[in-house]
């Protein structure tokens, strides 16, 4: 539960604009689909990832390193790490364990004989969008454990698409139905109030002198 007096102390620190604009950005946040990266070797395209979830809306981004474990590519990110919440694990089980205990179905983005194209994807269902490499695809692991497959309809030659350029075509248009549909997508009044919180956190200096003096004040009452 988010302290109220808290949150309106730490935007009083905030202009009228930026905190007008979390509100409207907050608006268009979704946690009906997540997204997953499994050991990315480049740490850029992971970065482009997490950009393509920020822009499009996607509130969390889990991101699996059993092999490389690099940190995310900040210039890359374009500050997309402020606004996105980043979920690393180290392993498969537990990052699939994770999401099917909070309700998501577990979708591998790979051509499959069981795959569905993406337009015909069924969107009602809150799904993680599992992403592995161009060159090696996701793991077997994840393969055996999926619910579905999902992949992008092509007509050239080439027949796969670096992660990101795939990341950003199924999540625009997957967030783009979703946010044309009658469904119950949008996050909850606790849940924007914790975005508040934590957005409002990463905007301003100096932070953790500002919260100290804040529960000192509070001692003092």
């Amino acid at each position: 539960m988010v302290d109220l007096d808290y949150l309106a102390f730490l935007e009083d620190f905030l202009t009228e604009n930026r905190k007008e604009k979390f509100l409207k950005v907050l608006q268009n946040r979704t946690n009906h689909f997540t997204v997953v990266v499994e050991d990315v070797f480049q740490m850029h395209n992971a970065s482009a990832v997490m950009r393509s979830c920020e822009v499009f809306g996607i509130q969390q981004m889990h991101v699996i390193e059993q092999r490389f474990g690099k940190r995310i590519d900040k210039e890359i990110a374009m500050g997309a790490q402020k606004w996105v919440d980043i979920h690393a694990f180290d392993s498969v089980d537990g990052c699939i364990t994770t999401l099917k205990r909070k309700g998501y179905q577990i979708i591998a983005t790979t051509p499959h004989e069981n795959d569905c194209l993406l337009e015909d994807f069924d969107i009602s269902k809150p799904s993680a969008l599992f992403f592995g490499t161009e060159k090696e695809g996701l793991s077997e692991e994840i393969m055996q454990q999926a619910d579905g497959f999902l992949k992008i309809p092509m007509v050239g030659f080439t027949e796969s698409l670096n992660i990101s350029v795939s990341a950003a075509i199924i999540i625009q248009n997957l967030t783009n139905r979703l946010q044309n549909s009658n469904l119950n997508w949008q996050l909850s009044a606790d849940e924007i109030l914790e975005k508040r919180l934590a957005w409002a956190k990463n905007s301003i200096k100096d932070i953790k002198r500002i919260e100290q003096r804040y529960f000192q004040d509070l001692k003092l009452k």
